[in-house]
């Protein structure tokens, strides 16, 4: 160091040294800002007319192409500034300056270039985004020859080790909605209805109808044989406004009857408030049924609650691959996977599917969906194997237990408390923890 001197090279060095940590500084806290930013929120202040904004939503369509322009400027700035750090070093103090040059630059690089940026960035992300992203987006132009070279590399690389490339975004837009949502309920500020409102309807497609119909065991019918007294007599007393008919066997379908077309033809046979006699006899109910909706047990909620809307209608019949009757779907059950159950005045008197018990014990009735016990206790049971809690319960113990018994297991503990025939109708469940 004694024949140094700090002519115009040093200062040249300290100079480029200082610019390439700003242009590290750039690249760390951009990457950063536009990975992190909201595009909800960035699509809102592009609509007020931000063209940062939109330059910024813009450049991350390709998240991929973005992440590699930026790795890419960011390595080789990184590693030009060491290099002038380790030749300027060893300059001043020889052989030892390469030991010190590593230290400098690792703290230089760190504070400066990595933790500081990328905390500013964090902190205000869309805002951080709409400002880099002009000169980011022109980085981007310039670089993405180099980063297609490097992508095919890495892709040709990964098939070496039979691994499949992947395009698109890197995380989907409805898992990352998803867990904004389960991060904001699990940190109190989104309400419990909120999540299972947009979580429901979320899960529509993954969901097929099978898992929400009413089972044909449950299912109220009109034989089409019986008399027309006892048939609007049945209609009448029924709670349900749609009723399939069978002929024969509940299996052959022949139609689906509809309360107020069904009073609409016994109107007509009045004579002043009085039905005109020997009316009803000649009364034929395949006159006012309508054609029965048929729909596989395998399309997905959100596949049928558009047919729906699409045929006008609220009333389908579930059938399995070989056309056998398995349940019937509505459209009201669709969006109680949303909002949650709905009930009129005619749902008043049913009993409730889940009610709390002494000792931290919960009374469920058997045939409640697993996603509803979930929703409604705020449990995390697993439905992969079952619709049903009854369903689960018989899934895990591989048998159908009597009253009485007890099982433990997903960190719950499950008692049979009634059965009806080879059906469990009632369980305790309680958390084991």
């Amino acid at each position: 160091m004694e024949n140094f001197t700090f002519d115009q090279a040093f200062w040249f060095s300290c100079a480029s040294i200082a610019l390439l940590l700003l242009c590290s500084a750039f690249f760390s806290g951009s990457e950063t800002a536009l990975t992190a930013a909201s595009r909800g929120k960035l699509r809102a202040r592009a609509d007020k007319g931000e063209g940062g904004a939109t330059a910024a939503l813009k450049v991350t369509e390709d998240t991929e192409r973005l992440i590699g322009a930026v790795l890419l400027g960011n390595n080789l700035v990184n590693i030009l500034a060491a290099s002038l750090a380790t030749a300027l070093f060893t300059r001043i103090f020889g052989e030892s300056g390469i030991a010190m040059a590593t230290l400098v630059m690792t703290l230089l690089v760190l504070v400066f270039a990595e933790v500081l940026p990328k905390t500013w960035a964090i902190t205000r992300p869309e805002e951080a985004a709409a400002r880099v992203s002009p000169v980011i987006s022109v980085i981007v132009m310039v670089l993405t020859p180099f980063v297609m070279l490097v992508r095919m590399i890495v892709r040709l690389i990964l098939r070496l080790f039979g691994m499949k490339d992947t395009d698109g975004q890197m995380l989907a837009v409805r898992e990352e909605i998803a867990g904004a949502i389960s991060l904001g309920h699990s940190e109190g500020t989104v309400e419990k209805e909120d999540r299972d409102r947009i979580l429901g309807a979320l899960d529509l497609g993954d969901r097929t109808v099978e898992e929400i119909m009413l089972h044909r065991s449950q299912i109220e019918m009109i034989d089409a044989d019986k008399d027309p007294g006892e048939i609007l007599t049945q209609c009448l007393e029924s709670n349900h406004t749609r009723l399939p008919v069978f002929r024969d066997d509940p299996e052959n379908i022949i139609g689906v009857v509809h309360a107020k077309n069904l009073l609409r033809a016994v109107n007509k046979l009045r004579d002043g408030d009085a039905l005109k006699e020997g009316a009803m006899s000649g009364f034929d109910l395949m006159e006012v049924v309508n054609e029965p909706y048929f729909v596989p047990e395998t399309t997905t909620l959100d596949d049928q609650m558009r047919q729906f809307l699409r045929r006008h209608t609220h009333f389908a019949l579930v059938v399995d691959e070989y056309g056998a009757l398995q349940g019937l779907i509505t459209l009201e059950d669709i969006l109680e996977e949303i909002v949650g159950e709905i009930t009129d005045e005619f749902d008043e008197g049913e009993d409730q599917a889940i009610r709390a018990a002494d000792n931290g014990n919960y009374i469920v009735d058997g045939a409640m969906t697993i996603r509803d016990l979930n929703r409604a206790a705020d449990w995390s049971l697993p439905d992969e194997e079952a619709n049903t809690i009854a369903g689960l319960v018989i899934h895990e113990a591989q048998m159908i237990p009597v009253p009485g018994q007890v099982f433990s297991f997903h960190g719950f503990r499950f008692e049979i408390a009634a059965r009806e025939a080879n059906r469990i109708t009632e369980l305790k469940i309680r958390p084991l923890a």
